[in-house]
């Protein structure tokens, strides 16, 4: 792999990692449309989830602390009820916790199916016809009352980014969507997907940090790093317009892009 060839891919990575079009199926029909082949691909699809990792960080890190300081305090007091009752920071803190179990079981026991799936892009494009068809499901969610975020509700949520573990289906879409069915609120459920991605993307980081430190890697540092600060840099904007997308309830939009991007594939891959 080329510097450009990571640079393209890092940007499409942070672009799409947070808009709902799916990020990881972008980079395999990426990877097919650039002919690239290389059996450690799947740590630089790691390396840029990283980078985008980091924009979350930097977008949302005084949340990010006071959620750590929320979930550390009842390990001194030993009040977990109040802190629950009195703490927003914390009962968010709880719900990211319990929503990163079903993606972290499903990526320990079906690692290596997971690992096949990212070389076939005609299962992206029909990921991304799913994709499509649950973002413009949104639309049939009432704007009523916008309920609380619970652990229970979590938990779906984390189904949803489990099943996003597959290329083609949107993490950010997917959880956004389950989110909104919940009749949590769009910016709320945008916010929070965001934040439970840190404990997966982070985690498969590590993993995958761990094997390249053992085996080592055919791509190299350069194209690695390049591809890592491209996709942090993108991620960042892109974490900005789809907030304000959102807030302005054109969500659902995303859903004929990813549904004619699906098509196509399907057609002509």
């Amino acid at each position: 792999m080329t510097i450009l060839q990571a640079v393209i891919l890092g940007f499409i990575q942070g672009l799409t990692e947070f808009l709902p079009v799916s990020s990881s199926g972008h980079l395999v029909l990426g990877q097919h449309l650039l002919k690239i082949e290389n059996p450690d691909i799947l740590s630089f699809d790691v390396f840029v989830h990283f980078g985008t990792l980091i924009s979350i960080f930097l977008i949302f890190r005084r949340e990010i602390i006071q959620i750590l300081r929320a979930m550390w305090k009842p390990l001194t007091t030993f009040k977990w009820k109040e802190e629950y009752d009195n703490s927003e920071h914390f009962r968010i803190g709880l719900a990211i916790i319990v929503g990163s179990i079903p993606a972290g079981v499903i990526g320990i026991i079906f690692h290596d199916q997971i690992k096949d799936a990212f070389t076939d892009p005609q299962l992206v494009a029909m990921n991304l016809v799913i994709t499509g068809l649950l973002l413009f499901l949104t639309r049939l969610t009432r704007r009523a009352e916008p309920k609380p975020m619970n652990p229970f509700k979590a938990f779906l949520i984390g189904i949803a980014q489990a099943f996003a573990i597959l290329p083609g289906i949107s993490r950010s879409g997917s959880t956004m969507s389950v989110a909104m069915y919940l009749k949590i609120s769009p910016v709320q459920a945008a916010r929070f997907s965001f934040l439970l991605s840190i404990p997966v993307i982070g985690g498969a980081a590590l993993l995958e940090t761990k094997n390249l430190i053992k085996h080592g890697a055919e791509i190299g540092i350069a194209p690695l790093l390049a591809g890592t600060i491209v996709a942090a840099i993108s991620g960042y904007f892109a974490i900005k317009i789809l907030l304000k997308i959102v807030e302005r309830g054109k969500f659902s939009w995303f859903a004929f892009y990813c549904l004619a991007v699906g098509v196509l594939g399907i057609v002509f891959i």
